[in-house]
């Protein structure tokens, strides 16, 4: 008998639920309101850094670290945003994307046999990468709003279960992809409160950070202080500024964890795109006045999508951050939400992602009353793709 081609640490991952939305999305000429990438492009004072660079030369290798004018600007910005004091030398590296730069930290901390904390719905990568490297992961589901919470929220007894002494790592999204929560202060407290019991490691992964919406407000996890020396910040260039096909990622960390995270970079990729480096630099360098526009027309599009959804029948909950809706679909008759989100693109033409996908086995069920949609699109689509929702739901089956 022949051995299987995939490594067993591959096998069970088949094409991500992404790409299959996505082709039948493109087959039925479905509006897709279902992978999280703009349909319309980032400032074009960026794209011309970008251009500049390549035709000024920054075409070789940058330095694994990343160039030291983007790890400058990167420092830069988290003492603007965020208060934070960052060496530029001695805690930043810069990864492609941030996708790369979480296998980076499950590789360079976690060792095989270790237990990983995360909460569910979770970024399909998190699973993959603790399988990659051998570990447990521990899921901690977030629970949906209800009568006693007003935002998703965390049940603290089952938060504390997951600990064990093989915890190693936990990881953290904020603004979370795809509930849209934005983990609060005294959450982030008493989450830090038990790393610190267990000793265990934070990645904090805060790719939608300027993308918040009032009352609510980013907390980056480092700046509480019982956190502060635990924990690994990745974040990325490209939902702010609407450039996902760049892949500028980064990660900021206390010195010994970011040389822990170097050591594994420096074999994934070595290092990223020179010239888009340079224009990240640019990007993270624009006015205070871009970040705030960006949250302001994110805000209008999940308006306009919320009231889309709710006319055709989608009770929604507000998200608080990111740029995706959860919708209850759990009233519709359909068995669960991969068939709803199947019939969605097939027949209404308009593709949503299931969230099923985004759990553990344990708790799919969780996942299968909701539907995710994603509003950073243009006003035409999100038109369109209401007026899809409302004609096409409103048909008997």
């Amino acid at each position: 008998m022949s051995r299987p081609h995939a490594a067993e640490r591959v096998s069970r991952f088949g094409t991500t639920v992404f790409s299959e939305f996505s082709a039948l999305a493109q087959k039925h000429g479905a509006v897709n309101l279902g992978q999280g990438f703009p349909d319309f492009d980032g400032p074009d004072a960026v794209k011309e850094a970008a251009q500049k660079a390549i035709r000024d030369g920054v075409n070789q290798y940058a330095i694994t670290t990343g160039a030291r004018d983007l790890r400058l600007a990167i420092a830069e910005h988290a003492a603007r945003f965020h208060g934070q004091q960052v060496d530029p030398d001695t805690m930043v590296t810069v990864t492609s994307g941030a996708t790369e730069a979480i296998l980076d930290v499950i590789l360079g901390l976690v060792d095989p046999g270790d237990e990983v904390v995360a909460f569910e719905p979770f970024y399909d990568s998190y699973d993959a990468n603790i399988t990659f490297v051998g570990a447990k992961a521990r899921y901690v589901p977030l629970r949906a709003p209800d009568a006693q919470h007003p935002e998703w929220w965390i049940d603290q007894a089952e938060l504390e279960a997951a600990f064990s002494p093989r915890t190693r790592l936990l990881i953290l999204n904020s603004p979370q992809n795809p509930t849209g929560k934005v983990f609060t202060r005294a959450e982030l407290e008493r989450i830090g409160e038990l790393c610190v019991r267990h000793d265990v490691k934070v990645l904090s992964d805060e790719v939608y950070e300027h993308i918040v919406f009032a009352p609510a407000r980013h907390v980056r996890p480092s700046t509480i202080p019982s956190l502060a020396d635990r924990t690994i910040t990745v974040s990325s260039m490209g939902k702010t500024f609407s450039l996902t096909g760049w892949k500028i990622g980064w990660v900021i960390a206390p010195p010994p964890l970011r040389d822990a995270v170097q050591r594994a970079h420096q074999f994934v990729t070595f290092a990223t795109a020179s010239p888009l480096q340079a224009a990240t630099a640019a990007a993270l360098r624009l006015p205070d006045s871009y970040f705030q526009e960006l949250a302001d027309r994110y805000l209008a599009r999940r308006e306009k999508l919320l009231r889309g959804l709710r006319e055709a029948g989608l009770p929604a909950h507000a998200p608080e951050g990111s740029y995706f809706i959860l919708a209850d679909i759990s009233h519709l008759g359909f068995p669960d939400d991969v068939t709803f989100c199947r019939h969605l693109v097939t027949q209404v033409g308009v593709a949503a992602i299931p969230p099923s996908v985004f759990y553990s086995p344990e708790h799919k069920h969780l996942g299968r009353g909701f539907a995710r949609f994603a509003f950073c699109k243009t006003d035409g689509v999100l038109d369109e793709g209401a007026r899809r929702l409302r004609d096409g739901l409103s048909k008997p089956r």
